[in-house]
């Protein structure tokens, strides 16, 4: 698989997640929701910058995170730019591909977003606005939105500790650059065989 072909994946995948989460952030109002369908939701949340709507407490803890992933981000583009070099397996190429283009769709947020939006809070936020964003450089939070609560309800008496509590399957918020990030590192692990083939070893002569 060719540089070419992994950088339109990457720029494809950006403009999905980005053009996504710029929608929800000017036609929503933080927490809002809209029902899609009974087990897919619409509903716009922001994170701290981690996968799957985690959080991290404190300041500082943000603003180490995003230059963790900024560090982290340039380590996967070597990986990636090494592995199409050394012409590796085309599933480790395209799972890369994914994981880095997730996690630069995410760093755009953390980085960027906090200068280019106002808040959300009980309003729509707008781009650039006069009064400037709702957080320096490096401080702005990750938009999520795409909610899918399989099922829901009371679990049977019965069920050890958690029995006739209220309980959502697969309750996480995410959004595209999750989605991508996960089927990257999913791909790794179920086709871990075809990802890293073992060499075989040279016939003594």
């Amino acid at each position: 698989m060719s540089l070419k072909k992994s950088i339109v994946i990457i720029i494809l995948i950006l403009l999905i997640d980005q053009i996504s989460k710029v929608y929800i952030k000017t036609h929503f109002k933080l927490g809002e929701s809209i029902t899609v369908l009974e087990w897919f939701r619409i509903a716009f949340v922001e994170n701290e910058g981690m996968a799957w709507g985690a959080k991290i407490p404190g300041q500082y803890g943000k603003l180490a995170l995003t230059l963790f992933r900024l560090v982290a981000i340039v380590g996967i583009g070597y990986w990636l730019w090494d592995s199409i070099i050394k012409k590796s397996s085309k599933i480790l190429i395209i799972s890369i591909t994914l994981i880095f283009a997730g996690a630069l769709g995410n760093i755009i947020d953390s980085v960027f977003y906090g200068i280019i939006f106002n808040n959300s809070y009980g309003q729509l936020a707008s781009m650039f606005p006069e009064g400037g964003g709702y957080a320096p450089v490096f401080y702005g939070k990750v938009v999520d939105m795409l909610y899918l609560p399989i099922w829901e309800g009371f679990l049977p008496e019965w069920i050890p500790f958690s029995g006739g509590k209220y309980f959502t399957f697969f309750d996480p918020v995410f959004n595209v650059a999750d989605m991508a990030i996960s089927t990257g590192f999913g791909l790794l692990i179920v086709f871990n065989r075809k990802a890293f083939p073992k060499q075989k070893p040279l016939e003594s002569q």
